[in-house]
């Protein structure tokens, strides 16, 4: 019996803005035809992604990513990481 493999979609993160005064840092992810843009308050831990078409696929990968991730990230700094699904 073989394993399938499950898909996988690399996104790509760009960060836009970020302030360490306000908890918050901003920018775009893009994976396949789809691209966002995003907010994330992360004293709180509130993540906000805009449009909502296909919003559901990538708020919760992107939301691991960023808590993961947070103190390494710098404006204009260009980041990806892999969904596990098909996008």
């Amino acid at each position: 019996m073989t394993a399938q493999r499950l898909p996988e979609t690399t996104a790509h993160v760009r960060i836009t803005y970020q302030s360490w005064q306000h908890g918050k840092l901003e920018g775009e992810v893009s994976a396949n035809d789809f691209a966002w843009q995003f907010q994330w308050k992360f004293r709180g831990g509130h993540l906000r992604v805009e449009p909502s078409l296909g919003r559901a696929l990538i708020q919760e990968p992107l939301g691991r990513f960023l808590e993961r991730f947070d103190y390494q990230l710098e404006p204009g700094g260009d980041y990806s990481f892999t969904i596990r699904a098909q996008l």
